[in-house]
């Protein structure tokens, strides 16, 4: 009896001793499997975010070609109107779709060079602007990248300039309204190209590519115009809110809308790209394909109402 008593005795003595090795030994399998579940959400985080990032990476393309096609569209309609005019020797041919004293003004030798340097750099970013925004051309040919954007922005600031100074010397092409979204737009480009070229130069890359993307839009804000209009005018079946003298509650909206509507588009895509979430990415991806989708209207709108039947 005494033999089983301390029998007993020395078995609870040693569960004793035991149960502080049995509690780590349980809370190492806790912590364990809490690691496992926290890999397992992270890894699952991480599937998302990529397909976030994918989804959007492919609406940016989307958007791209229609920029492009638009662009490039809009610029064989400049250089066919506006270029042929110069080579052909008539000069008539400016005046098909400007208003009279803002075409060609026979005997105003100063205004008519400043509108032709105005218009043959509104051919330039119109064709090379597009070309900045492929990864591919910076890694191949960062060379090219280089050159190609430093004359994107010198042109496209000193255009700016001189359409203002168009404006303001032969009058309004588009109402008054107009013409203080025109200031407004030429003030943004100065600003974002002049930020653009800083950081470039001081091989901030990631920085100036946000600004350079800021000029893009900014810079091309009179081909946002065009399409703006003609896309409201192809859902609407008409100009709705629209006057001649472009004062009606659509024209004052679009005369600063093509400014700042692709500005703020740029920069929820910044903010989205860079700091969002996975449904902040996929959210912005369905803006991305809704913007696209409207700029492709306005480009056959426009393409068909405006551009080709003038050439």
């Amino acid at each position: 009896m005494i033999v089983w008593v301390r029998f007993l005795v020395s078995a609870v003595m040693a569960r004793r001793r035991r149960l502080p090795e049995i509690a780590a030994g349980t809370r190492r399998i806790a912590a364990g499997s809490l690691l496992m579940e926290l890999a397992s959400e992270t890894s699952k985080r991480a599937v998302l975010a990529g397909r976030a990032d994918g989804v959007l990476n492919l609406a940016v393309r989307l958007w791209w070609l229609v920029s492009a096609a638009g662009l490039w569209l809009f610029a064989v309609y400049i250089a066919g109107l506006y270029g042929l005019g110069v080579v052909g020797g008539d000069m008539d041919r400016w005046n098909r779709v400007l208003p009279d004293g803002h075409g060609y003004v026979r005997g105003d030798a100063a205004g008519n060079a400043v509108l032709g340097v105005h218009l043959l750099m509104a051919l330039i970013v119109t064709v090379g602007g597009v070309l900045q925004l492929v990864p591919w051309l910076r890694r191949v040919a960062p060379g090219v990248h280089r050159w190609n954007g430093r004359l994107f922005l010198s042109v496209g600031m000193v255009a700016a300039v001189t359409g203002v100074f168009i404006a303001l010397s032969r009058g309004a092409v588009a109402g008054n309204w107009m013409t203080a979204g025109n200031i407004l737009n030429a003030t943004l480009i100065l600003v974002c190209g002049a930020q653009a070229w800083r950081h470039a130069a001081a091989k901030r890359f990631a920085v100036h590519r946000r600004w350079a993307l800021r000029a893009f839009v900014l810079i091309n804000a009179v081909w946002f115009y065009r399409l703006g209009m003609m896309a409201w005018f192809a859902i609407h079946q008409g100009p709705v809110g629209h006057t001649d003298a472009f004062d009606g509650p659509f024209d004052i909206f679009l005369a600063f809308g093509h400014v700042l509507v692709p500005l703020g588009g740029v920069e929820l895509y910044l903010a989205a790209r860079d700091r969002g979430g996975e449904g902040a990415r996929l959210a912005m991806a369905v803006g991305v394909l809704a913007g696209a989708l409207v700029m492709g209207l306005g480009v056959a709108a426009a393409a068909l109402g405006l551009w080709l039947p003038r050439l």
